[in-house]
């Protein structure tokens, strides 16, 4: 679909709502805001640029950090007034030195159930990682590190055993407590291996432009047609 920054709907002052977000975890980084010529920069450089309501001038985002933001897809809301720019961070976003800069809560969840936390497979990777760096005595983690990989694919082959055993047993409580237990292998091997979730975010995602889901399979033996 051919684009026109006239389609959009800037404020009084000429500016436009830009919500960034990250490609791979979905998180949402920064709100910022874009005037037509940062946002013209933004498409042609693939790198975010917005314009500062208080220094009134446009800034490059990671110019002086270095954590710079490139920019993978970009779309707006129904009444165009509204930017979503989906970016891979080469850092964190906020001049703070977080990650996003939403990270003071509000709580307003029931203290009834805990929530399952959407980010924990990255936030188990970062641990993880976390304690092969900076080995802490008595780890389990560390203890996984310190036995080597062959130690590792042994606990990744006991795991995926008991994984079918608990399908075959219709336990689906045990089957769940399995599942976790060859996550968290799975994530130690991944570090050892050095492949990182985005790796496998990527490749699904490329699995899913390609609308197949499915891994290749090996033609059978003739003797088995």
């Amino acid at each position: 679909m051919n684009f026109s920054i006239d389609e959009l709907t800037f404020d009084e002052k000429g500016l436009i709502p830009a919500i960034v977000q990250n490609v791979n975890t979905g998180k949402v980084l920064m709100l910022a805001y874009m005037n037509k010529e940062s946002l013209q920069k933004t498409i042609e450089t693939k790198t975010t640029w917005f314009y500062s309501r208080s220094r009134q001038q446009l800034w490059n985002k990671g110019e002086t950090s270095g954590n710079t933001q490139n920019v993978k897809r970009m779309s707006y809301d129904c009444d165009g007034d509204t930017l979503l720019v989906e970016v891979e961070p080469m850092g964190n976003a906020c001049h703070t030195g977080a990650e996003s800069c939403f990270f003071n809560d509000i709580d307003v969840e029931s203290k009834e159930e805990p929530q399952a936390d959407r980010e924990i497979i990255d936030y188990l990777y970062r641990y993880i990682q976390n304690r092969r760096e900076n080995p802490v005595e008595g780890s389990y983690t560390n203890y996984l590190f310190n036995k080597g990989l062959d130690k590792i694919l042994k606990k990744v082959g006991e795991e995926t055993t008991e994984v079918i055993i608990g399908a075959k047993n219709r336990d689906q409580e045990e089957l769940i407590n399995e599942f976790s237990d060859l996550v968290y292998h799975s994530i130690v091997l991944m570090v050892e291996q050095g492949i990182s979730v985005e790796d496998i975010k990527k490749e699904l995602t490329n699995r899913h432009k390609e609308r197949d889901y499915e891994p290749k399979r090996e033609p059978k033996s003739e003797r088995y047609e």
